[in-house]
């Protein structure tokens, strides 16, 4: 899909701006959405896969993400820190996939275009060609890959729990101990796979965002949360009257597979050209470098969250 196209998208239903709110931006959000799958399902029927385009043809890497999943990526309304403009807004994003997306895009000469979408329309917006990739804290799972292809890993995410100073579920051990009402947020691993594995656990209707999941054990509507460990340290940063549970080393802990924990750079299938550029910097990259701009996106994230 040519840049004029994709703008057109991003123009007329992105609409996620700070000066659109409440009932306006639920229907912008919706029509995105339906433009997204009629996209898709376009790109689809006319056997897209055939000479995938880079995307980067145009010298811009289009990257999507949430731009409100601190510490991975968050709006801010200036560019302190290094953050680079949303597209079709006046704010701005930052965080450590913004940090990874400059990386990037410095070593193979693009441009940043950053897009601001909702979780459940980041796959659709690569299948459909609206995006060249999705940077975003995305687990590289089985399922997404049958849909996508992945760049990485760029981080390593181990999974774990948060509960409030004071409650019993502060004190466990392992994840036989929790009890009470728990959440995670919508379409990730943590609410699927990792809350079943909890014999007592009273499983909530999934958080749509990684906010709203902290907000509900924030204010009591549930006893503890079950994330991964950036999320989490980014959490303690915003919530000091929240304890990270661990239970890594443990035999009372979550049994998850490599790729359940392995955080990677999703892009239309059979787009080998982007892959294989964006793998070749990520494999000059160890675990110590991606921990060490994992924490200064921590360190720098609003307090707001």
């Amino acid at each position: 899909m040519n840049r004029l196209t994709k703008r057109f998208i991003f123009c007329n239903a992105a609409g996620n701006g700070d000066t659109n709110k409440g009932k306006a931006e639920t229907n912008m959000r919706r029509m995105l959405a339906m433009a997204l799958a009629i996209l898709m399902m376009t790109a689809l029927l006319s056997g897209a896969q055939a000479g995938v385009p880079s995307g980067v043809e145009d010298g811009v890497l289009t990257v999507a993400m949430e731009c409100n999943y601190a510490p991975y990526n968050w709006s801010q309304s200036d560019d302190s820190n290094g953050a680079v403009p949303i597209s079709g807004s006046n704010e701005y994003a930052n965080g450590y996939d913004v940090m990874m997306a400059k990386k990037l895009c410095e070593a193979n000469g693009w441009k940043l275009e950053i897009v601001r979408l909702d979780w459940d329309s980041l796959v659709p917006a690569v299948l459909s060609g609206v995006v060249d990739a999705v940077i975003a804290g995305q687990s590289m799972t089985a399922a997404r890959a049958e849909m996508v292809d992945f760049a990485g890993p760029y981080l390593y995410a181990s999974i774990v729990c948060l509960a409030r100073q004071g409650t019993p579920q502060a004190e466990v051990k392992g994840i036989s101990e929790l009890s009470g009402y728990c959440t995670s947020q919508l379409g990730t691993i943590w609410y699927s796979v990792c809350l079943p594995q909890i014999p007592n656990a009273e499983i909530q209707p999934a958080a749509e965002s990684a906010p709203a999941m902290l907000m509900a054990l924030e204010t009591g509507a549930v006893d503890f949360v079950c994330t991964d460990i950036p999320t989490a340290q980014g959490a303690l940063a915003v919530y000091p009257d929240m304890v990270l549970l661990d239970f890594s080393g443990s035999e009372d802990n979550f049994v998850v597979s490599e790729e359940e924990i392995n955080i990677g750079i999703s892009v239309m299938k059979g787009n080998a050209v982007l892959k294989d550029a964006l793998d070749a910097v990520l494999s000059t990259m160890t675990v110590d470098d991606f921990n060490a701009m994992m924490a200064e996106a921590t360190a720098i994230q609003p307090i707001n969250g």
